[in-house]
């Protein structure tokens, strides 16, 4: 078995289609210590398997995507949706419990999009109004509440939060140290404020997760796609890791790529690939 960097952690979606148990097995024959997983695979073996199989990897979880898409102008919808990311609480702490030492309790929520009719004010709101009302839920089960700010070209259909200062803007107002943020290089890269916003979020202890892959254009026709591996864009890693650093962060890194040419590959050769891109590009710029 290889050794991957210690901090690194593989995200379930960089390997989209393996399946829960085959995305355990790759990760750990890759050296790679840490696995952050997706509700859905979750699902389709139920939550009591996913943690029995998780707990049998030895692997630790670096958190569960995703909650969330809480700016539904429907009320029976939203209500349906706040109970949705309830149970998405309870999976996480399941998880975490599961995970080997040293894993985090982190529920990665995207706000959601902009409603038929409606404004990217009124939704930013209705997500601040149902990320409330899951505190409590958070609170009692020790879970941190990670909101992920999505590029702008994201904002109309997934996520009204563009930036990190909007996110950090959001937890403060919650006044609750269970709402943190996701830094995702993907995201922000383009932000003129990214590294004064990072310094801000350390500052405040609310970087529940770093997130990282690469930029490069032409983007796919489909934008959601458009994810590389770490080292094979534009974007600046060694100064966004270094920042990130800068603040004491020292929790597990996910290396998270949508990109349908890598989701093609076999699961383990994207598990290793993976490792020799974190390895060059992100591994060097940290302090532990």
């Amino acid at each position: 078995m290889s050794s991957a960097h210690p901090r690194l952690s593989l995200n379930q979606a960089t390997i989209k289609h393996a399946s829960l148990d085959q995305a355990l097995k790759v990760t750990a024959e890759a050296g790679i210590g840490s696995i952050g997983l997706w509700r859905e695979p979750v699902a389709e073996v139920g939550l009591e398997a996913a943690c029995a199989a998780l707990r049998s990897s030895g692997l630790r979880f670096s958190s569960l995507c995703r909650g969330g898409f809480l700016t539904t102008d429907d009320d029976e919808e939203f209500a349906a949706s706040v109970e949705d990311n309830r149970r998405a609480i309870e999976e996480t702490a399941a998880l975490a419990e599961a995970g080997a030492d040293g894993s985090a309790p982190v529920l990665v929520l995207v706000a959601g999009g902009i409603p038929a009719g409606g404004t990217i004010e009124a939704a930013r709101q209705r997500f601040f109004d149902g990320l409330s009302q899951l505190i409590p839920a958070a609170a009692g089960a020790g879970v941190t509440l990670a909101i992920e700010p999505l590029h702008p070209m994201y904002a109309s259909d997934r996520a009204v939060i563009s930036t990190l200062a909007q996110a950090l803007d959001l937890a403060e107002e919650t006044a609750s140290q269970h709402v943190g943020v996701v830094v995702d290089s993907f995201h922000i890269w383009w932000d003129p404020a990214v590294y004064a916003q990072i310094r801000r979020a350390g500052a405040a202890g609310r970087i529940a997760t770093y997130q990282v892959c690469d930029w490069r254009t032409p983007l796919e026709e489909d934008v959601l796609l458009s994810r590389h591996l770490p080292g094979d864009g534009v974007i600046d890693l060694s100064a966004m890791t270094r920042a990130v650093e800068d603040t004491g962060y020292r929790g597990d890194i996910e290396v998270e790529i949508f990109h349908a040419a890598i989701w093609d590959q076999d699961p383990a050769v994207t598990a290793a690939r993976t490792a020799e891109a974190f390895s060059r590009s992100v591994a060097p710029h940290l302090r532990g």
